[in-house]
């Protein structure tokens, strides 16, 4: 898969990925935000590990997002199964000598049109710890608006801190809905990714 943004795009993970993904991502501050799943330090084994097991997938949900085609954060979804088959989570994370530069806005509208086609979604929601301010700004650039908060609901670092949930439906989205399959699925959808669908930043 491959979206040209402009400034920026989302495409799917290669193998020599890995150690700009680890140079990126073995950083405090990013991974402060985000769920434990996500490794601190952040090693090429680990970047090696990740991208492997998400080019294993039946269903590609976890994809780089890359400046000039060098991968620089990553992006994806967590797809949710049973009678929640039509909704997934939305995670992000981006290197810091890329915040504020508007990437992770493009990257994430970019991948929210594209999942909810690729998908056969309805909804897609993040939830970004409360005190990720950069977060929350991304998500309502991006369209998402702001359904509650969940609190006391995750500790990070010893703190324990309250969960916004943030969501977006496919109308929302401009996305049409002509050919929508309401039906049960003919086969399960893939596991969750790591660190890629996690809803962490800039």
């Amino acid at each position: 898969m491959q979206l040209d943004l402009g400034h920026c795009g989302v495409r799917s993970f290669r193998d020599a990925d890995a150690a700009p993904i680890a140079r990126h991502a073995n950083n405090r501050k990013v991974w402060v935000q985000l769920r434990d799943q996500f490794p601190h330090p952040y090693t090429t084994d680990n970047a090696h590990g990740f991208i492997r097991f998400t080019l294993a997938q039946d269903r590609e949900t976890a994809f780089a997002i890359t400046v000039d085609d060098l991968p620089v954060g990553a992006i994806g979804v967590v797809l949710r199964d049973d009678v929640e088959r039509c909704s997934a989570e939305i995670g992000y994370w981006l290197g810091e000598e890329y915040w504020g530069r508007g990437i992770a806005t493009s990257a994430l509208a970019g991948l929210t049109r594209f999942a909810f086609t690729a998908y056969d979604l309805e909804r897609l929601y993040a939830l970004p710890l409360a005190s990720n301010a950069a977060s929350c700004r991304v998500l309502e650039k991006a369209g998402y608006r702001l359904e509650g908060r969940l609190r006391r609901s995750a500790i990070k670092d010893g703190v324990v801190q309250d969960q916004l949930l943030y969501a977006i439906l496919r109308e929302e989205a401009g996305v049409g809905t002509a050919g929508r399959e309401t039906g049960a699925p003919t086969r399960a959808p893939a596991g969750p990714t790591s660190g890629g669908g996690d809803a962490d930043a800039r």
